[in-house]
């Protein structure tokens, strides 16, 4: 039986699961006012979302997450657990979110970015360390952000590029690795997400 407690006029698609019952003393799925959650889409317990939450088709949400307002996470993505993701964020097709994730407000992340948590995948056992993304912050289609990197706030990682460090505020990386450049023009004042 899901367990959840839902705010008013929110649009859940059949097939879709509010309230995975991950463990017997999970705390109900929180779920703010105006959310649209489509078909195949699994929310765990022990998750928070603000207002305005829309989803893509296939989104998962593991435990331990809390999500702000006004956020859209789009198809295909997966939200690990044990994550903070702010407010006005844009987490589009494709995206995966790892455990101990930060993602500040008002951020964009491309379709199919990767951030990933896990230093020395499967050769040794290791603390998993996810990125901060900071306020502001865009990274664009098929980016890898490596674990424990800080991306700064209003920074802006290209198409493509491997981040092995952290980015300042307001620099553009890009490449793979990625170097750091200063943000051009076009690119600076921030996002419109909401």
């Amino acid at each position: 039986m899901a367990a959840t407690d839902l705010g008013r006029d929110c649009d859940i698609d059949e097939g879709a699961t509010v309230g995975y019952r991950h463990s017997e003393d999970a705390d109900p799925t929180v779920v703010g006012n105006d959310a649209r959650i489509r078909s195949g889409t699994t929310i765990y317990t022990d998750v928070e979302i603000g207002e305005n939450l829309i989803t893509g088709h296939d989104v998962l949400v593991r435990e331990n997450t809390t999500i702000g307002d006004d956020v859209v996470v789009g198809t295909d993505t997966v939200i690990d657990g044990e994550t903070t993701i702010g407010s006005d964020v844009s987490l589009q097709t494709g995206v995966y979110v790892p455990q101990n994730t930060t993602i500040g407000d008002n951020v964009f992340v491309g379709p199919k970015a990767v951030l990933t948590n896990d230093q020395y995948p499967i050769r040794q056992k290791s603390e998993l360390v996810g990125p901060t993304i900071e306020d502001g912050a865009s990274i664009a289609a098929n980016a890898t952000i490596l674990p424990g990197v800080t991306v700064g706030e209003d920074a802006f990682v290209a198409a493509g590029a491997i981040v092995t460090d952290d980015v300042p505020a307001e620099t553009l990386a890009i490449g793979a690795p990625a170097e750091e450049k200063p943000l051009p023009e076009q690119l600076s004042g921030g996002n419109q997400i909401a």
